[in-house]
C-alpha cells in the first residue's frame, strides 16, 4: 500500500468519524438548551415575541417522499410544547396565538433561502385572536421592527392537521366580532352520510385552481383529465360552532369539517358543512373547498332563506329588490382565482319568493368596473303580489301584516294613494345585471289570471332597463318597455305600455252582465318623468295616454267590483241602478308636468253621450273633473245637470252641479264633433279587429264629421 493511499484512507476515516460523531451529537443533543436562541432568532425574523415554553425535541430521519440525492438528506422532525406568538403592540389580546403542542417535519435546504418548508404540521389545541383596525392594520401581518417591512421569511406548508381549538376575529372593516370553536366529533363521519350519495364534487381542470383558469368548474374542461374521477372528499372529523356579530348583525352557526387541510394539493377536496344564520338570513351548505391556502374553488349544495332578498346586500354586495320571504336550494360553484375576477355560479336552483316559485341559473362575477349578476330564470306560477316591491308596494312582514288586516288599506302615509316607497338607486350603481325571467302563469288576483310573462332586466351604470316586458292578460296582450336612469339624482324614467284586445268579460269575470259582451279594450301609454318613487315619477310625468273600449256595459255593481267608489256614485247619478250598454269609450289624455288633461274623454252609451273634462293633478293627488251627459235625441234621460269630481285621490268629493245642461244637439252629430280630434286613435284597433267594432266604425265616421266650432 502506497503512502498516498494510506493518507487518503486516514483522511476519509477521520471525516467519517467526525460525521458520525456530529450525527451522534445532533441526535443526542438536548434541544431545550437551544430554546433561548431559537426564541430569539424567530422573534427577530417575525418581528414579534416568540417563545417555546415547554419541551422541545428533534428527531432526524429521511423523508420517504423525497427522491434522488435529496432523499439522503435527513429532515428534522420537531415536537414543541406550549408555544406562544406575541401580538401587535396595538392589539387588545395579550397573544396573537398559542399552541399546546406542535409537531412538524422541516426541510433543511430551503432554510438557506429564507423559506420554511413544512410537509405536514399537526396543531394540538391551537388558539388565535385575529384583529384588524379600520385603517387596515392587521395583527396577522408580520413586519420587521426596525424597517416596518414584511418579514423576508416565507412559510410554505403542504398539509395542516389540527385538534380542538378556538379562533377569535375582531375586524373593524368588516364590522365583525366572531368566536369560532372547534372540537373533535369523536368518530369520523363519511362525507356521503352528510352530503348525500348523489353529491359528486367536480374536479377543476389541470392548473385551473392554481393558475386561475377561466373555465367553469362544472364545464367539461373543468373535470378530471382523461376521464379520471375527482378525488373523494375526506371524512368529517371535527365539529365547529360560531357566534358573534357580522356587519352589526347577530351570527350563530355550527357545522362539520375535515381533519386535514391540503394546502398545496388543489385537487384534494376538503369537506365542509355549515348551518349559519346572519341577521334574518339563514344559509345551509354542504360540500367541498379546494386549495385552502388561496380558497381557489368552492363546490357546495346551498340552501338560502330569509325575510327579504334585500337583506343579502350588506352580506354579499349583491343588489336585490325587497321581496316577501324567500327560500332557495341549488348548487353553488365558485372559481375564486379566475383570471379577471371571482365568479360564483348558482346552478339548477329551485326556490320560492312569497308564494311564487322560481327556478334557473344565476352567476355573479366580481370584476371591474363593477360586479355583474347574470341569469336565466323561470317560474310556473308567479304572484304579482310578490313582485309588488319592484314598484314600491310594501313586502315581507309589512305586507303580511296588511294581508292579515284586510280592513286597513295599504296606503302611503299622509292620505296618499300612489306608492311612495323610494327606489334604492344608490345600490344600482354598485353592480350591473342581465337577467331574463319567463313565467307560465301569473296571478294578479284570484279572478284575473295572467300568463306567459317574459321580461329581460338590464342594469348597467345605474340605468335599469326592462326590455321587453310582455305577458298575456284577459285574452289579449300587454307589452311594455321601461328605462329608469338612477345614475343621477333624482331618478329619471320613461315607460311605454301597449295593451291590445283585452276582452272585457275576462277583465271583469265577476260581473254577470259583462259576460254577455264581446267588447275589447285597447290602449297606449308613453310617459317620462323624474323622481325616486312611483308617486314622484307620476307627479312630474309628461306624455300621452290613449284608450279605446267598445261593446261593453256599465253599472253600479261593475264599479263596486272594480273598487271605484267615485265611479259607483257617478254611474248611479247618470243611470240609476240599470245596466247600460257602452257602444264606445274613447280617451286621449295629455300629461304635462304631472297634470293630466283630456283632449277627448267620451263614452257613447245607448242613452247618452258622456263627456269628461278637467284635470287630474298627480303631483298633489287632486281631482277637478266635470262629467257632462248629453241625451241622444228624444230619449228620456234622468240627469239634467253635469257632475263634478273634486278633492283628493284618497278622498274625492262627487256631486251635481247646480247649473242646468246647455241645449243639446243630435247625439251622433255631437259625437262626431267631439271625436274629430281623436280620429287618430283608430290605429289602436288592429285590422283583424276592425270589422264589427263599434269604435272602429265610429272613428271612421268621425274623420268625416265637421270640426268643432264649424257649422253643421
Amino acid at each position: 500500500m502506497t503512502r498516498t493511499r494510506k493518507v487518503a484512507i486516514g483522511v476519509f476515516a477521520v471525516i467519517g468519524v467526525a460525521i458520525a460523531a456530529l450525527m451522534a451529537v445532533v441526535a443526542l443533543f438536548d434541544w431545550n438548551r437551544a430554546r433561548p436562541m431559537i426564541n430569539e432568532r424567530v422573534s427577530a425574523a417575525i418581528g414579534r415575541p416568540f417563545a417555546i415554553n415547554g419541551d422541545l425535541s428533534v428527531r432526524w430521519a429521511r423523508e420517504p417522499d423525497e427522491s434522488g440525492w435529496r432523499g439522503w438528506v435527513p429532515w428534522p422532525h420537531v415536537s414543541a410544547q406550549d408555544i406562544s406568538v406575541g401580538n401587535a403592540p396595538w392589539a387588545k389580546a395579550p397573544a396573537f396565538a398559542t399552541l399546546k403542542r406542535g409537531e412538524f417535519s422541516l426541510s433543511p435546504l430551503p432554510l438557506l433561502s429564507q423559506r420554511v418548508v413544512i410537509r405536514r404540521i399537526q396543531l394540538i389545541e391551537p388558539a388565535a385572536d385575529l384583529e384588524r383596525l379600520a385603517d387596515g392594520r392587521a395583527n396577522w401581518q408580520f413586519t420587521m421592527p426596525d424597517t416596518g417591512e414584511p418579514s423576508p421569511w416565507v412559510l410554505d406548508i403542504n398539509e395542516i392537521g389540527f385538534d380542538k381549538g378556538q379562533v377569535g376575529l375582531r375586524d373593524e372593516i368588516l364590522k365583525a366580532d366572531l368566536t369560532l370553536q372547534v372540537d373533535p366529533l369523536g368518530k369520523p363521519v363519511p362525507f356521503a352520510d352528510v352530503a348525500g350519495a348523489d353529491f359528486a364534487p367536480q374536479a377543476p381542470a389541470d392548473g385551473a385552481s392554481a393558475a386561475g383558469s377561466p373555465d367553469a368548474a362544472g364545464s367539461p374542461a373543468a373535470r378530471a383529465p382523461s376521464g379520471e374521477s375527482a378525488p373523494a372528499p375526506r371524512d368529517y372529523v371535527f365539529g365547529w360552532k360560531v357566534s358573534g356579530k357580522y356587519k352589526d348583525l347577530p351570527v350563530k352557526g355550527e357545522g362539520k369539517v375535515g381533519g386535514m387541510l391540503a394546502m398545496q394539493d388543489a385537487s384534494q377536496p376538503f369537506p365542509v358543512q355549515a348551518d349559519l344564520s346572519v341577521g334574518g338570513t339563514r344559509a345551509a351548505v354542504v360540500g367541498t373547498l379546494r386549495d385552502p391556502a388561496s380558497l381557489a374553488a368552492l363546490d357546495l349544495r346551498l340552501k338560502l332563506s330569509g325575510g327579504s332578498m334585500a337583506q343579502l346586500y350588506p352580506l354579499t354586495g349583491v343588489t336585490l329588490p325587497d321581496t316577501p320571504p324567500y327560500s332557495t336550494d341549488g348548487h353553488l360553484v365558485a372559481r375564486l382565482r379566475r383570471q379577471g375576477g371571482t365568479v360564483f355560479d348558482y346552478k339548477d336552483f329551485n326556490g320560492k319568493v312569497g308564494n311564487s316559485d322560481l327556478h334557473g341559473d344565476v352567476s355573479f362575477a366580481l370584476g371591474a368596473p363593477r360586479p355583474k349578476l347574470t341569469g336565466k330564470l323561470s317560474s310556473k306560477l308567479l304572484r304579482m303580489a310578490d313582485l309588488g316591491p319592484l314598484i314600491g308596494v310594501p313586502s315581507g312582514k309589512a305586507a303580511s301584516a296588511q294581508d292579515k288586516d284586510k280592513s286597513a288599506p295599504a296606503r302611503p302615509p299622509g292620505g296618499k294613494v300612489l306608492p311612495t316607497q323610494a327606489f334604492r338607486t344608490d345600490r344600482w350603481r354598485d353592480m350591473d345585471a342581465d337577467v331574463a325571467l319567463e313565467a307560465a302563469s301569473i296571478i294578479h288576483d284570484s279572478k284575473l289570471p295572467l300568463s306567459d310573462l317574459s321580461v329581460h332586466v338590464i342594469l348597467q351604470d345605474g340605468v335599469l332597463t326592462l326590455d321587453p316586458l310582455k305577458f298575456g292578460m284577459a285574452g289579449g296582450s300587454m307589452a311594455a318597455t321601461a328605462r329608469l336612469d338612477g345614475s343621477g339624482a333624482p331618478l329619471s324614467g320613461r315607460v311605454e305600455v301597449h295593451a291590445r284586445r283585452l276582452r272585457l268579460k275576462q277583465l271583469f269575470p265577476a260581473s254577470p252582465s259583462m259576460q254577455k259582451t264581446l267588447g275589447e279594450l285597447h290602449g297606449d301609454l308613453a310617459l317620462t318623468g323624474s323622481g325616486n318613487s312611483v308617486a314622484a315619477l307620476l307627479g312630474s310625468a309628461t306624455g300621452d295616454v290613449k284608450m279605446l273600449v267598445n261593446d261593453g256595459v256599465i253599472s253600479r255593481s261593475l264599479m263596486e267590483i272594480a273598487g271605484l267608489n267615485v265611479g259607483n256614485y257617478v254611474v248611479s247619478k247618470l243611470f240609476g241602478d240599470d245596466e247600460v250598454k257602452i257602444n264606445c269609450g274613447v280617451a286621449d289624455l295629455q300629461m304635462k308636468n304631472g297634470t293630466m288633461t283630456p283632449r277627448v274623454f267620451v263614452f257613447d252609451t245607448e242613452n247618452a253621450l258622456i263627456g269628461i273634462t278637467g284635470t287630474a293633478d298627480f303631483k298633489n293627488e287632486k281631482l277637478n273633473l266635470d262629467i257632462t251627459p248629453d241625451s241622444k235625441g228624444f230619449r228620456l234621460f234622468s240627469l239634467r245637470s253635469p257632475l263634478y269630481v273634486q278633492g283628493t285621490f284618497g278622498k274625492p268629493d262627487v256631486g251635481v252641479k247646480a247649473l242646468p245642461l246647455a241645449a243639446r244637439g243630435a247625439g251622433m252629430v255631437a259625437l262626431g264633433v267631439l271625436l274629430t280630434p281623436a280620429a287618430g286613435l283608430l290605429a289602436l284597433i288592429g285590422p283583424s279587429a276592425d270589422e264589427g267594432n263599434s269604435c272602429g266604425a265610429l272613428l271612421k265616421q268621425a274623420k268625416g264629421a265637421p270640426a268643432a266650432g264649424k257649422g253643421k
